[in-house]
């Protein structure tokens, strides 16, 4: 018996030592969903370059483990956007899925997403009935609720003396939220309030209105293609110079001043982020992003970069064990992060950051190229005024 026992010896001990060992960390993958084609496609492309470079900048891997991201392109459009998250989650199965701009794609991928007990982290979308009634333990946004940088504009608005402003906004649910962000903190007369198609690019029947109204000052929000052509279209209509333009961050982001240029010199618009922000995180993401792709970064391009540190963090909380798809999202809940706003980011119980909102205004930077600087600040620990309605704790 002795014998036999010691010959087995060499057989049972190695297979002790591997039930004993710690199971090896877990390879991550990411799904990123985002826009890639059609007139939304500059900010998804600027997203999935802030995401690639934060993921430079770490080495290649999220929380110390090597990591894979598998791109798609939702082309604008719900039905693709809820396909490929149907994709990620069955086919590709990635433990964290991002990348996401419009806020309609959001709201119809979640069911699928939450379904598959995947974690989504979004760099932009924010709708209302996500950090509201809807709000979901798998779901977390590392930008702003989309009201946010509206009531930063409306209350700077507000203080500014304007009594008669007129509103305009895309036709989808991140522009309805933004208008009503922005009458939430303005308490003025409200000269118009026009809900345009998603994707339009003519806006002159919409200015002409706009002139008769005669308003002391225009709040816009217009992202992308329709953001270009909105500013271009103001100018030309003769309006810059006599009716004040004020808009959020997305409505004079880095893409939209560098191809209006002139045009969007002296507007005032308010954002979570500025690419003079002085920290030295941001100073490097600036730096490196205009270095590597040959353009300065935009609020999209941040915030791509601020989910991936997100990420990072909760699976370095995680110890590596991203298949354990509780555990991942627990550790999305208390992760904490130096993202490049230049102080921790603090989640709500919605799962939305509760933050500082600048004020910005166009200028032309040192080297002559069309930029946003810091004007001041509008709100400091800044809540979004859905989350008593959230029932998540």
């Amino acid at each position: 018996m002795t014998r036999s026992l010691l010959a087995l010896a060499p057989i049972v001990a190695p297979a002790l030592a591997l039930l004993a060992a710690p199971a090896a960390a877990e390879p991550v993958k990411v799904g990123m969903i985002t826009t890639l084609s059609g007139p939304g496609a500059g900010l998804g492309i600027d997203i999935r370059d802030g995401f690639a470079l934060a993921l430079e900048h770490l080495g290649g891997k999220l929380g110390g483990q090597e990591t894979t991201v598998v791109e798609a392109d939702d082309q604008q459009k719900p039905d693709v956007a809820v396909g490929l998250a149907n994709r990620m989650v069955e086919r590709d199965r990635v433990n964290v899925v991002t990348g996401v701009v419009w806020s309609n794609l959001a709201l119809a991928m979640m069911p699928t997403l939450a379904g598959g007990q995947t974690v989504f982290v979004s760099p932009n979308a924010g709708p209302s009935q996500l950090a509201g009634s809807q709000c979901n333990p798998w779901f977390f946004n590392v930008a702003y609720q989309n009201d946010t940088i509206h009531e930063a504009m409306g209350k700077h608005v507000q203080d500014a003396g304007f009594k008669k402003v007129y509103l305009l906004a895309p036709n989808y649910p991140a522009g309805k939220d933004s208008l009503a962000g922005f009458k939430r903190f303005y308490k003025g007369d409200v000269a118009g309030e026009v809900y345009t198609q998603v994707g339009q690019l003519d806006y002159a029947a919409e200015l002409a209105q706009l002139k008769a109204a005669a308003p002391d000052a225009v709040f816009a929000f217009y992202p992308g293609g329709m953001g270009i052509n909105f500013i271009k279209q103001y100018e030309q209509a003769g309006l810059k110079g006599s009716v004040p333009l004020f808009g959020p961050g997305f409505s004079f982001d880095q893409d939209i001043l560098a191809a209006v240029g002139d045009a969007a010199l002296g507007a005032k618009n308010s954002a979570q982020w500025s690419p003079d922000l002085d920290n030295a995180p941001n100073k490097r993401f600036v730096a490196d992003f205009k270095a590597k792709f040959n353009r300065l970064p935009s609020m999209y391009a941040a915030q791509g970069y601020d989910a991936a540190l997100l990420i990072d963090a909760a699976v370095k909380a995680t110890g590596g064990a991203v298949k354990d798809k509780e555990k991942l999202r627990a550790a999305f809940k208390t992760a904490r992060f130096d993202g490049l706003r230049g102080a921790p980011v603090r989640f709500n119980t919605n799962n939305f950051p509760i933050q500082t909102i600048y004020l910005r205004e166009v200028v032309k930077g040192p080297d002559g190229a069309v930029t946003n600087r810091l004007a001041g600040t509008v709100f400091t620990d800044h809540a979004d005024a859905y989350a008593k309605d959230c029932g998540l704790k």
